[in-house]
């Protein structure tokens, strides 16, 4: 058996599935006994119980989910200072520096960090911080980030991309999310 060489890996696109993607991967990492750390840029600070965080409560220390973000951003009826969700941002992103450099994490998943790095019209972290910890990642460990539009560079840097392409969603025919699909 080949030795394990950590992969950067990006789920993108204007499809829904990037996140369901990321947590199929931690699913075959849990099975291999792995330990599983996602952060969410986004989720929190947010009235849905997620099925990945009810899950996480349940497999905890292996897998963990960390809800770092304030809600989403200027959508969905946002109403908190931009501020408040830069500083959440940046916060998510120390977080995840020095658990990364832990040890302790064989697949970090960075959820919609993407949209943390210039989505629609706001730019909550820098490009050149992420690419930093990319550069920092530790050999063997495996590195997650899904979101859409995700930044050319990172897709430089990046092992392997898939972009999910929207060709049919429900929500278009007026069918909201559904519980333990979409969340």
């Amino acid at each position: 058996m080949a030795a394990r060489r950590g992969l950067i890996i990006v789920y993108t696109g204007d499809g829904k599935g990037k996140t369901s993607a990321a947590l199929g991967a931690a699913m075959r990492a849990l099975g291999h006994g792995w330990k599983v750390l996602v952060i969410q840029f986004f989720k929190g600070d947010w009235p849905v119980v997620y099925g990945e965080l009810e899950l996480a409560k349940r497999l905890y220390p292996q897998f963990e989910v960390l809800q770092l973000g304030r809600g989403f951003v200027k959508i969905m009826g946002d109403k908190k200072p931009f501020d408040e969700h830069v500083e959440a941002a940046k916060a998510a992103l120390q977080l995840t520096r020095e658990r990364m450099l832990s040890g302790q994490y064989d697949v970090i998943i960075l959820d919609e960090v993407n949209y943390a790095l210039g989505y629609l019209d706001f730019k909550l972290i820098e490009l050149e911080d992420v690419l930093q910890l990319l550069r920092d990642k530790p050999p063997q460990m495996h590195i997650i980030l899904t979101g859409r539009n995700a930044h050319p560079q990172v897709l430089e840097m990046a092992d392997l991309v898939t972009e999910m392409k929207d060709v049919k969603h429900p929500m278009k025919k007026g069918i909201p999310a559904q519980q333990g699909i979409d969340y």
